[in-house]
């Protein structure tokens, strides 16, 4: 597959990703009628059910990351994709989450530009996307390894899953995060909350790299064990 054609695809994707977050967003608060439950019920099942649409269609192109920490992961995890492979994927995700958000608000009459004002802060917000992001990171690690066709699923279920679970509604994922400062919608997050919520994400990231080679060499031993 040409370089190209995965740079597209990771940027197709990620547009897809931020219309399918910000506009169900927008339109489950709008049904919801002021029922933040009904918004966020409407707006997790319509990004995992984006999300594995997504997966199943651009990962035999570009391995459908959409995520710079899912792009970093797999590179400290397997050397793959390369430097400059990579560099390609974070600038395709980032342009592409940004294009996103504004093809939603375009889709629903909004201001294109509306920097975000919705607070996301503290502790229990941090350690919610350190806990979100490593727990997708480790999915698609495990998930790859042991029941790859599963993947797309897998990966879907965790993040509707971990909408309801983590105080911070998971973004896991700093494209997202940054490009959801560009909306007042549902989805979004005021500027100055965003540099924490990536830090937390690329530490859970880490974290998850750390776990997953620890379960896989373990993994990898038991099975020379049983062999011998």
């Amino acid at each position: 597959m040409l370089l190209r054609q995965r740079f597209l695809a990771e940027f197709l994707g990620t547009l897809a990703l931020l219309a399918i977050v910000v506009g169900s967003g927008i339109m489950g608060a709008r049904l919801a009628a002021g029922n933040d439950a009904l918004a966020l019920l409407a707006n997790a099942g319509a990004t995992a059910a984006g999300l594995y649409l997504l997966i199943v269609v651009l990962g035999p192109i570009s391995g459908a990351h959409f995520n710079p920490a899912v792009t970093l992961g797999l590179g400290w995890v397997d050397q793959r994709p390369r430097a400059a492979q990579q560099a390609g994927y974070l600038v395709a995700q980032l342009i592409g989450a940004v294009i996103g958000v504004w093809l939603a608000h375009a889709m629903f009459g909004e201001p294109l530009w509306q920097p975000g004002t919705r607070v996301r802060s503290g502790a229990s917000q941090w350690l919610s996307e350190m806990v979100a992001t490593c727990g997708l990171l480790l999915t698609i690690l495990l998930g790859r390894r042991f029941q790859p066709g599963a993947v797309p699923g897998l990966v879907a279920c965790w993040i509707f899953a971990a909408y309801w679970f983590t105080a911070s509604t998971s973004f896991a994922n700093p494209a997202v995060t940054l490009a959801r400062t560009l909306t007042r919608t549902f989805a979004g997050i005021q500027p100055a909350d965003a540099p924490a919520f990536i830090a937390a994400q690329l530490i859970g990231a880490a974290l998850a790299v750390v776990i997953a080679r620890l379960l896989l060499v373990s993994s990898d031993q038991a099975l020379a064990d049983h062999e011998d």
